[in-house]
């Protein structure tokens, strides 16, 4: 059968209705193929690579270690720049974990079929991004035993949290959003730990997939049950990929800082986020289907889709730039065209304004050419460069504290080593917890995916143990296939 699915690929490439899953699959090949990755041997370039990304893993540990030791001091954050690194990154790992959200929850209620193959390791990104992200505020209070400050409880004293602070909007934003992410991530789970359960030889497998799974046995009541919380939680989850970054967005925009202080922020990061969102799904979609042999799940169409929505929202950030300049020169205030835009195009930080427009204005214009679409390692590469120019916007914007209204209070600002083991030291982390979601849960759901084959439609309703009216998956011993 994969002999098969090998020589009509070629095929696929040249057809332009290329098929979501190659031909020749059945229920029980998609979960056998999943499941092996999950139920084999540990490969040995997974261990090699898991090594590596735990060996950067303890970077962080090392950093955040001596942050607690020494005090934010070590940072290169200082007057007029109080926030540095910590901020630059913080919003750039939010923003990498929308594109999970949406290809979860909006495309899902749009029926987007196209999204079955990549939405399980897109939303486990977005749980591992914003662990990431949240660190950055943690460590930036200085003080993080006491981060319970910031919640609304009724203490002792009656104090309560500066609820007009846009750091606090933070709060309630990003914890909210990794709340309800974790709970769509792991109820579209539910389904595949009953199939695990089922299929694992081990005793001590079966026992924690099956504590997992939540007694699953794929009767009507549980498709109906757990549709229904499915369907909710995409419901909730799709205001937020709006109002997270919306909000992040607040901590530059209610300030009255030039540059800031514009309307324009919200629908300006929440188009960066989902554009830098998707650059790194096909960062991951790309070793995934080339490591793992997924090609066939995970096929060209998908990746041209990605690419499209990439080019889309590329020119929305692209058209952002612009939007900023034609504001800072029709406003003919000063401190708008001459103190932010001229100082941030002309001024010491110049050359990183110019390498972001060239890496998320003019790069992705190859997006294009159906040809660089279809191509995985151009698409690799392109996306790497977008999340690079996506972390350049985020640094030039927060340049802009470099100058404010007094010449006597502008400053420089420049990283310090513990500035980039810490960021670098967040790559291990991610990287970490992606290679353990890999290893142990399955990367792409296969209850959706059987629902892309023609075989569910045509079993819908009849009685072998399939779902009456749904047509997702048959069952199989305790479980489905």
């Amino acid at each position: 059968m994969a002999s098969d699915i090998k020589e009509q690929e070629p095929s696929l490439r040249s057809d332009p209705q290329v098929p979501l899953v190659a031909p020749g699959h059945s229920f029980e090949s998609i979960s056998k193929k999943v499941i092996g990755v999950v139920l084999s041997v540990t490969p040995k370039g997974w261990m090699i690579g898991f090594a590596i990304s735990f060996m950067m893993l303890q970077v962080l540990l090392v950093s955040i270690t001596y942050l607690l030791y020494e005090g934010i001091g070590i940072w290169g954050v200082n007057v007029p720049v109080g926030w540095g690194f910590d901020i630059i990154n913080f919003v750039w790992w939010i923003g990498i974990g929308h594109a999970g959200t949406l290809i979860s929850a909006i495309l899902l209620l749009f029926h987007q079929t196209w999204r079955t193959s990549i939405n399980r390791f897109a939303e486990a990104m977005t749980l591992f991004a914003v662990a990431c992200a949240g660190l950055y505020p943690l460590a930036h209070m200085g003080r993080p035993w006491f981060a319970y400050w910031l919640l609304p409880y009724p203490n002792t004293m009656q104090l309560w949290p500066q609820f007009r602070s846009p750091l606090e909007w933070d709060v309630f934003a990003v914890s909210t959003y990794f709340t309800v992410s974790l709970l769509f991530w792991y109820i579209g789970l539910v389904p595949d730990f009953g199939n695990i359960r089922d299929r694992a030889k081990s005793p001590w497998i079966r026992f924690i997939y099956g504590i997992f799974a939540l007694g699953w046995r794929g009767g009507s009541m549980h498709w109906h049950r757990f549709e229904t919380a499915y369907l909710i939680l995409a419901g909730v989850s799709t205001p937020l990929v709006l109002s997270v970054h919306t909000i992040v967005s607040f901590d530059f925009a209610v300030s009255n800082l030039p540059g800031w202080h514009a309307t324009i922020f919200p629908p300006y990061f929440v188009a960066g986020a989902i554009y830098s969102g998707f650059a790194m799904v096909i960062n991951l979609a790309v070793p995934i289907r080339h490591f793992y042999g997924m090609k066939d799940f995970i096929t060209d169409k998908h990746l041209d889709n990605m690419a499209k929505i990439m080019l889309a929202t590329g020119s929305m950030v692209f058209y952002g730039y612009m939007v900023e300049a034609f504001m800072a020169y029709y406003s003919a205030n000063p401190f708008e065209r001459d103190l932010m835009m001229k100082n941030r195009v002309f001024g010491p930080y110049g050359g990183f304004y110019w390498a972001l427009v060239f890496c998320n204005g003019f790069v992705p214009q190859l997006l294009w050419i159906k040809r660089v679409r279809s191509w995985e390692a151009a698409l690799f590469i392109i996306s790497l460069i977008v999340n690079v120019g996506m972390w350049l916007e985020r640094f030039v914007i927060l340049m802009s504290l470099q100058r404010d209204f007094l010449p006597s209070s502008w400053g420089q600002y420049s990283p310090t080593f513990w500035d980039l083991s810490t960021y670098f030291g967040t790559f291990g982390l991610f990287l970490s917890l992606m290679f353990l979601f890999c290893r142990l849960l399955p990367m792409i759901a296969i209850f959706e995916m059987k629902h892309m084959l023609p075989e569910s439609h045509v079993h819908k309703g009849d009685d072998s143990g399939h779902d009456p009216g749904h047509a997702h998956a048959p069952k199989q011993g305790g479980g489905h296939q």
